[in-house]
């Protein structure tokens, strides 16, 4: 059966579209202040991660333990209980230990950072000739610099860079669902009308 108005079967669309914006926008201020509250608080949000990723270690540490009696033979069992306990100590060492295990995550960091510097060098020399690779070359820079800057401060880097990179994280990231959330909603009403 068709309708005499070929929107008319958009408004219970739009009514879903409108609800599921209306819960983008309210994560997206959720993201907001958690991003402001980790980059005014970096120190607390690096122990926060950290501690975070202690349990995430002894979570794996125990899938390893479970997956190694699925089979494969004793050579598999051995290596997955070997994993297992090395999830699980490090673990607990981020868990008892959380301001050193802030500190060797710090480290980590500006190590992973100097290295996408040095990748992202490379990239720019072997694409300098094409047209934005400039781009490659400033975002290198600034890498570098960042990892510059966690690396030879460390470890009173400890205190602010996994903090502050998390909170412009969450920031960005609500951000994005915000205009995400609104542009939804927009489409919506200009549907409708």
């Amino acid at each position: 059966m068709a309708t005499a108005n070929p929107t008319e079967g958009l408004r219970g669309a739009g009514t879903i579209i409108k609800k599921a914006s209306g819960w983008f926008i309210a994560m997206a201020v959720v993201f907001i202040l958690l991003g402001v509250m980790a980059i005014i608080e970096p120190g607390i949000a690096g122990l926060a991660v950290t501690i975070l990723v202690g349990w995430l270690l002894v979570f794996g540490g125990g899938a390893h333990f479970v997956a190694a009696f699925s089979g494969g033979g004793a050579g598999r069992v051995i290596w997955q209980v070997l994993i297992g306990i090395l999830y699980i100590v490090g673990g607990f060492y981020f868990l008892t230990h959380p301001l050193l295990g802030l500190g060797t995550l710090t480290l980590l960091l500006a190590v992973i950072i100097l290295m996408e510097a040095v990748f992202e060098i490379i990239a720019y020399f072997r694409m300098r000739g094409q047209g934005g690779s400039g781009w490659l070359l400033v975002n290198a820079l600034i890498t570098l610099l960042l990892g510059g800057l966690i690396w030879f401060h460390w470890p009173s880097s400890s205190v602010w860079a996994i903090g502050i990179l998390v909170g412009v994280n969450l920031l960005m990231t609500g951000f994005s669902r915000l205009m995400f959330g609104l542009a939804a909603r927009k489409l919506v009403s200009h549907a409708a009308a």
